[in-house]
């Protein structure tokens, strides 16, 4: 399937695309509102909720947006590397969990957004010099000697 038939299909089944779909994929959260599908061999991750997803939009906007200087950024609008997004979002829910909840550990984003809402009002409040912590500290994982790039 080459990529334009990819993004037409993508488009077609999956059209409240989850926020933080990298961090899903990549088994570092869950959220109880994600609905998996497969598209030729790719998977991805939609939102079940409307007003769900356009918290967590708020929620990706804020962390992109709060995280430039920490990760020596001039910009956060546009497009970011891969390894750049995946810091801001595992990290910035590492952030976030630690932030709610010093034993917390990512479990589920829709959980932590309602309660940072819960916990602060509007997500605008919330303490990002704490959360970008979370999002500095956060490393991928390594990679084995022995595995194929």
């Amino acid at each position: 399937m080459d990529e334009t038939a990819f993004h037409q299909a993508r488009g077609e089944i999956n059209r409240l695309p989850c926020v933080f779909e990298r961090a899903l994929l990549a088994r570092h959260a869950d959220c109880e509102l994600a609905a998996r599908h497969q598209i030729a061999e790719r998977e991805t991750v939609a939102c079940a909720e409307a007003a769900a997803h356009a918290a967590c939009a708020e929620m990706s906007a804020l962390l992109r947006e709060k995280s430039a200087f920490a990760l020596g950024l001039t910009a956060t609008q546009g497009i970011l590397p891969h390894a750049m997004v995946m810091k801001i979002q595992c990290g910035g829910l590492d952030g976030l969990a630690a932030l709610l909840d010093a034993d917390a550990r990512v479990a589920d984003v829709r959980s932590l957004v309602v309660m940072a809402q819960q916990r602060y009002g509007e997500l605008a409040a919330l303490p990002f010099s704490e959360i970008v912590q979370g999002m500095a500290a956060w490393k991928p994982r390594r990679r084995h000697a022995g595995a194929p790039r």
